[in-house]
């Protein structure tokens, strides 16, 4: 297993960084990935606990289900369905105050299952995954900024 973890300040008040990155449906219009949708509705808003979300990042599509959503400070997924050979532990989305900023951890353990190859795929995957979570950080940064 892979931890990948990606942490950025966010010069945001944590309400608006969290509703933006919570924002499920809505990701294609936020960060890039091809499509997003919601599959079904959480408690107790949409995008809360129970939520399960369709993403199509280009070449792997999977959903991911909300496993804990204590809003504003913090929301835990696990991939439930994958086009890729892909095991995920968890992801966890942290929040932090930090004066009028926000201190956002974005952390996920997953492994490629793949005989022979898992171990170098799942390398070179946790790498891509990383640029992803950073990219997605420094847009949230930039559309709360204008």
């Amino acid at each position: 297993m892979k931890t990948i973890t990606v942490t950025r300040t966010i010069p945001a008040p944590i309400e608006k960084v969290f509703d933006l990155l919570a924002d499920h449906a809505n990701y294609q219009a936020h960060f890039g990935v091809k499509g997003s949708k919601l599959i079904r509705e959480g408690k107790p808003d949409k995008n809360g606990l129970g939520a399960v979300r369709w993403i199509d990042s280009g070449p792997i599509q999977f959903e991911e289900e909300i496993t804990l959503y204590d809003r504003p400070r913090r929301y835990d997924y696990l991939i439930t369905k994958c086009s890729a050979p892909l095991e995920h532990q968890g992801g966890t989305i942290l929040l932090e105050s930090v004066g009028t900023a926000t201190r956002v951890t974005w952390t996920s353990v997953m492994r490629v299952k793949m005989p022979l190859l898992g171990g170098l795929l799942t390398q070179v995957l946790a790498a891509r995954i990383g640029r992803a979570f950073g990219s997605m950080l420094k847009e949230t940064e930039r559309r709360l900024a204008a």
